[in-house]
């Protein structure tokens, strides 16, 4: 008979009790997922996938080892416990590894008001295939578009579950629901290409393939004639496709992995000043329908709201029990985990305090500069905070846009850059970070 995920786990837990583990832990996850990819209004690619993993991680005194399994067979659970507590007797001491005390753990949580889960059927291939091929032809009805490199439609629905020998198990649902869109516009080496693309928990909440496809097609379109301006020092406006990745900087500063190895350019900036005052980050793992929601962390601690910058000021790290355990502190109940790896410290939903002007008002507003639509490559120093990327976008005169802009390379340094940022007010507000366009001034541009 087929064991649920629970049941996995607990017999897991019960198989790695037997062999010697003083303690463990164990997750489960079962789920499919359908891809469709078209090429000229044909199906190009297909593949489903269906299954089960199974990850169990034992304790023998301090000493701590994972291992991880697709096959749900009695005597492969068997087997797997006790290569792992035999793994363990010979890995390393680790002072800080150990499972949360059952004081620590969630109690109870709400999981239909987090509406993880969409309960319409799955779509059918036939219906994924439909609007990838809508999405194609939308893009290619742009004037200008040369071809459509690709358009591809996903869906998948996993159910996760945690158990602890200390007395938690928990699970839940989720689903995903995707369409995207790559057009090329152009010939030869004056070839440029955009995307767009959607991805939510519930079908009904997607864009439509029409507005995907046409909107990749008007981006490529966009960036035909690119030039490279003069090297210098200019404001650059990170548009809201590409801000988020300024506050993802932060926050992996701010992660309490990297400032208890002392490897972060926040390190030394607890209680400080770091973005201008007015601006909180919030992270908030209870919005409904969002991808970063869930009611527990991979540890089995209740996950809160919590305000990691407030008024411009770092309140915090985000820690799993390790990380806490290392730097004297208590968890945020921040621990990721993957089936086959170990709990580290991530953060879930994050929003950024949103700025009184619009995209428009910043672009008038800054004169001459560069507004950045997409980038590539990274070089980020982080001790130092030192920032050096790739970039391409639009060249901002008299406060308007006069060309497009590729092959150029912008850089400063973090800590400044974001202690002066200006937020616009355009942020989405159904994605998992909602960041808003962000001015940035006199940063340095490398480009003639």
């Amino acid at each position: 008979m087929t064991q649920s995920p629970e049941q996995l786990c607990q017999a897991l837990i019960d198989a790695a009790r037997k062999a010697g583990a003083d303690a463990a832990d164990a997750m489960a996850a079962e789920g499919s997922s359908l891809s469709i990819e078209v090429r000229e209004g044909k199906l190009e690619h297909a593949e489903r996938s269906e299954g089960v993993d199974l990850g169990i991680r034992v304790f023998v005194g301090q000493r701590q080892a994972q291992v991880s399994s697709s096959d749900t067979r009695p005597d492969t659970l068997a087997a797997m416990a006790e290569r792992a507590v035999a793994m363990a007797k010979e890995a390393p001491e680790d002072p800080y590894a150990g499972l949360a005390d059952p004081a620590q753990l969630a109690q109870s949580w709400d999981l239909d008001a987090l509406e993880l889960c969409d309960s319409a059927a799955e779509p059918a291939p036939d219906a994924l295939q439909a609007d990838a091929i809508a999405a194609e032809a939308a893009c290619a009805a742009v004037d200008g578009i040369t071809q459509v490199q690709s358009a591809a439609a996903g869906y998948g629905r996993h159910l996760v579950h945690l158990a602890t020998s200390t007395g938690f198990s928990g699970g839940y649902a989720r689903t995903a629901r995707s369409l995207s869109c790559v057009g090329i516009a152009g010939t030869g080496t004056g070839m440029e290409r955009d995307h767009d693309g959607d991805s939510r928990t519930f079908q009904s909440d997607l864009r439509s393939a029409e507005e995907i496809g046409r909107t990749a097609g008007e981006r490529a379109i966009e960036r035909l004639n690119a030039r490279r301006p003069a090297t210098g020092a200019y404001p650059v406006l990170f548009d809201e496709r590409i801000s988020s990745s300024l506050i993802g900087h932060l926050l992996s500063a701010s992660n309490g992995a990297a400032i208890a190895r002392g490897s972060s350019w926040l390190k030394d900036s607890l209680g400080a000043q770091v973005l201008p005052t007015g601006l909180n980050v919030t992270e908030d793992p209870f919005r409904p329908r969002i991808s970063g929601s869930r009611p527990f962390d991979g540890e089995g601690l209740a996950t809160r709201r919590r305000d990691i910058i407030k008024d411009g000021v770092l309140t915090g790290w985000t820690l799993d029990l390790a990380s806490a355990r290392k730097l004297g502190l208590e968890s945020t109940a921040n621990a990721a985990r993957g089936i086959g790896s170990v709990p580290s410290p991530a953060n879930w939903n994050i929003e950024l305090t949103q700025g009184s002007a619009s995209r428009e008002d910043l672009i008038r507003d800054m004169g001459t500069g560069l507004l950045v639509t997409s980038m590539i490559g990274s070089t980020i120093n982080p001790n130092t905070g030192d920032y050096s990327r790739g970039a391409s976008g639009f060249w901002v005169e008299n406060g308007e846009i006069v060309y497009p802009v590729n092959e150029v390379t912008i850089a400063g340094n973090l800590l400044d850059m974001l202690k002066a940022i200006v937020p616009a007010n355009d942020a989405r507000t159904h994605l998992s970070r909602i960041v808003p366009s962000l001015l940035v001034e006199g940063m340095t541009l490398a480009g003639n």
